[in-house]
């Protein structure tokens, strides 16, 4: 493989996670390049700390000696001791990033989220896995947050990925400028485009925008020739009716024979992410427990399957 073009050194990037051997986000063996920041706030959200583009504090209060060492260091006042001289952090002063407060921790409890990274730096770290990459098929899938949130930066790195022959797919929401997309659309080999609820009414309750923008620009995706694989996220008395699952059907049928049109991921429900809430001091937006059981789950797959789209249930 060849070295990236030069242009795209200086483009930087806030991203909060770099992951090697994803088997999840597109073919193959994939690093995962997870960008900050994201329009939508989806209740069941498992990357809170991907949501704004900045950075945070995370805090493990169950495992905080209250040592002060924080207190001591943090050059913003983020770090205090309350009245009970008990740690706390606050959450109306912006962290500058500068990691003080998680390298003098003694317990572990602390942790920053988002680093800013150059484009030269993220491809020094996916090359580490050039091997991986060409003997399965792999490649680069850019997540988030939302990584159209940060145009420059993601098409920068799509462009670098590109000229060293590395395969590209983006994990998106869909909600962005059209003309922003299409331009990244260039680099991309695999879009992995979420379909999170038909009705834009409700889809503005539940991820605090409405879906017109992500349907518009799905169609323009599908119907520009883009290969697209649609993933649902499914949750139980929110988007697995029969009626909801119809809708869907209804608008993807259209498409269902374009070759570039790769079928439906069904994503279930998790938990994983629910302990980042308490850590960045945010309450976790789903009430209950909306997982899907298996039969459930098999049971939305034979709808889709009555129409003859290739579905799979994504069980990791």
């Amino acid at each position: 493989m060849t070295t990236q073009n030069t242009t795209t050194i200086e483009r930087q990037a806030m991203i909060f996670n770099v992951q090697k051997y994803s088997l999840y986000d597109g073919p193959g063996i994939r690093t995962i390049v997870f960008f900050k920041g994201c329009p939508l706030r989806c209740q069941w959200c498992a990357n809170p700390e991907g949501l704004e583009r900045k950075f945070e504090v995370m805090y493990k209060e169950s495992v905080c000696s209250d040592c002060r060492a924080c207190v001591e260091v943090c050059p913003m006042g983020i770090h205090y001791m309350d009245e009970n001289d008990q740690h706390q952090v606050r959450r109306d002063i912006a962290c500058n990033g500068c990691r003080a407060c998680v390298d003098v921790c003694p317990m572990a409890a602390l942790n920053i989220t988002g680093e800013i990274k150059t484009i030269s730096e993220l491809m020094e770290v996916i090359h580490e896995d050039d091997a991986f990459y060409e003997q399965s098929g792999g490649g680069v899938t850019l997540s988030g947050g939302e990584c159209t949130a940060q145009p420059e930066a993601a098409l920068a790195l799509l462009q670098a990925c590109r000229a060293d022959g590395i395969n590209t797919a983006i994990e998106t929401c869909g909600h962005s400028r059209m003309d922003r997309l299409m331009k990244i659309a260039e680099y991309v080999n695999l879009f992995l485009f979420d379909l999170k609820h038909m009705n834009s009414v409700r889809h503005n309750e539940l991820t605090g925008i409405s879906n017109e923008k992500i349907l518009k620009n799905l169609k323009e995706v599908l119907e520009t020739g883009h290969q697209v694989q649609i993933r649902m996220p499914m949750l139980k008395m929110i988007n697995d009716s029969r009626e909801e699952i119809q809708q869907i059907i209804d608008f993807l049928l259209p498409y269902k024979d374009y070759p570039n049109f790769l079928g439906i991921d069904l994503l279930p429900y998790h938990k994983l992410g629910v302990n980042k809430y308490g850590q960045l001091g945010m309450e976790y937006p789903v009430a209950g427990d909306p997982s899907l059981s298996e039969e459930e789950l098999d049971r939305i797959e034979g709808w889709i399957k009555e129409y003859a789209f290739p579905v799979r249930v994504v069980r990791h």
